[in-house]
């Protein structure tokens, strides 16, 4: 896309100067330049910025401050490093598979700290949180119930809701139609009698989540909100108070040119009303609110980053043909989820004062056309062995990518935090459930 002057549009370069520091043509991370970090871990890799996500969940957590504690949703980005980052900084931790739940106990998580959401739990999971240790279970059916029930030891658990479709928000809808996500909220006295029924379950919470990446303050606050409602409803229907309302996560980042970052100042704003709200319902009144991000806490910190090797032409059409591609990096290439491609943000990390007005098409080295991670993008003048970074890569990327196809290695991470690297073996942080099932 262009620019009316006629020249490529690239919003990448601003956003960078936000995030990152930059020192003459160097993107710097975590105190060192990029190009210096990828001469030691190698092309292509995920580098993330230690400081950027401390600062992340620093202002979140400013922004909720006697309203809500924060859980990392480790499904965002599962690299032991990440995790035990946040664990550091005080947060609890939400899994949603034994890998996880592994890779949080590694990073040093408290058991009595984490929660275990998502579909389809496996029995033979269950057993193993159960036995290791587990803060709660969201339970998200019958069956769930049913495999609880017959494991027989005593959990604490909450129901997940699956709200009515008018407060539902985000660019992916979690709930509000048919789904495989919890109960729908027209069947919870259904769900609330099943759950009660069975004699080593302690009904604890809920948990409703209704969408990802809300960059609209005010329709998170009404998710909330409703999510509020519905706990105080569950408390009056059991008649004993509710320990936890975790109204899920979502908080979105910009990616895209028009996006605006959602508002924290809004968000705290809404703090004091939000917390008169549960304190009104009696059997709410010493319950915690939780409230679960990922991508807010890691994506903007996280960097892609791709070697040249090699420039075409076909057609007038500037090709710059990268070592890594939607193989690591699906989310960027437009197909976890988009209907109409738009460019994540792109620049050189070495040419960062260069002029990035020339248009170019930055793809992988993969046999489809769908290996396409920008179109039209603006760039400098490039070449062989120059540095592509793909930015907002910190949430959804290796672990949402199709690794394995066409057999390329892997990519490389590392965590970057005052001028160190901490290097990140994402293949041996979580051991792998053997995929049977026993009920």
């Amino acid at each position: 896309m262009a620019d009316p002057a006629g020249k490529a549009a690239n919003h990448g370069y601003a956003l960078a100067r936000q995030l990152f520091d930059v020192l003459g043509d160097d993107l710097h991370v975590g105190g060192l330049a990029v190009r210096e970090i990828v001469s030691r871990i190698g092309s292509p890799a995920y580098i993330y910025d230690g400081g950027g996500m401390r600062r992340a969940y620093r202002r979140l957590a400013a922004a909720l401050d006697g309203f809500a504690s924060i859980y990392y949703s480790v499904k965002a980005n599962p690299a032991r490093s990440v995790i035990r980052l946040f664990v550091q900084e005080g947060a609890g931790v939400e899994i949603a598979s034994l890998g996880e739940y592994r890779a949080a106990i590694a990073a040093g998580a408290a058991p009595g700290r984490i929660l275990f959401a998502g579909p389809g739990k496996r029995r033979a999971e269950l057993e193993a949180v159960i036995e290791g240790g587990i803060g709660e279970i969201h339970i998200e059916g019958l069956d769930e119930i049913e495999r609880i029930r017959a494991i027989g030891k005593r959990v604490h658990a909450s129901i997940r809701i699956n709200p009515v479709p008018d407060v539902q928000v985000g660019a992916m809808r979690m709930g509000g139609k048919a789904t495989a996500f919890g109960f729908d909220e027209e069947d919870l006295d259904a769900a609330i009698a099943a759950v009660t029924a069975a004699p080593n379950i302690d009904l604890v919470g809920i948990h409703v989540y209704g969408g990802t990446q809300i960059l609209d303050a005010e329709a998170l606050i009404g998710g909330w909100r409703h999510a509020i409602d519905l706990a105080a409803r569950v408390a009056r229907t059991t008649g004993g108070p509710l320990r936890t309302v975790d109204l899920g996560g979502g908080l979105g980042i910009p990616y895209y040119a028009n996006d605006k970052p959602l508002d924290l100042a809004a968000v705290a704003a809404a703090v004091p009303e939000l917390t008169a709200r549960m304190r009104a319902e009696p059997l709410l009144a010493d319950a915690r609110a939780i409230v679960e991000p990922g991508r807010f806490l890691t994506g903007e910190a996280g960097l892609y980053v791709s070697e040249i090797n090699a420039l075409k032409t076909s057609r007038g059409v500037r090709f710059l043909v990268l070592d890594g591609g939607m193989n690591h990096h699906l989310a960027a290439s437009g197909n976890l989820g988009q209907v109409i491609k738009r460019n994540y943000p792109v620049v050189a990390p070495a040419r960062m004062t260069a002029e990035p007005d020339q248009p170019a098409t930055v793809v992988g080295p993969l046999c489809t056309p769908l290996d396409t991670l920008a179109r039209d993008t603006g760039l400098p003048e490039l070449r062989a062995g120059d540095l592509v970074a793909v930015l907002q890569s910190g949430a959804y990327g290796l672990t949402a990518s199709p690794v394995n196809f066409l057999s390329h290695p892997q990519p490389a991470e590392a965590l970057v935090e005052e001028g160190k690297i901490e290097t990140i073996d994402r293949f041996r942080s979580m051991d792998v459930l053997p995929n049977r099932e026993e009920t």
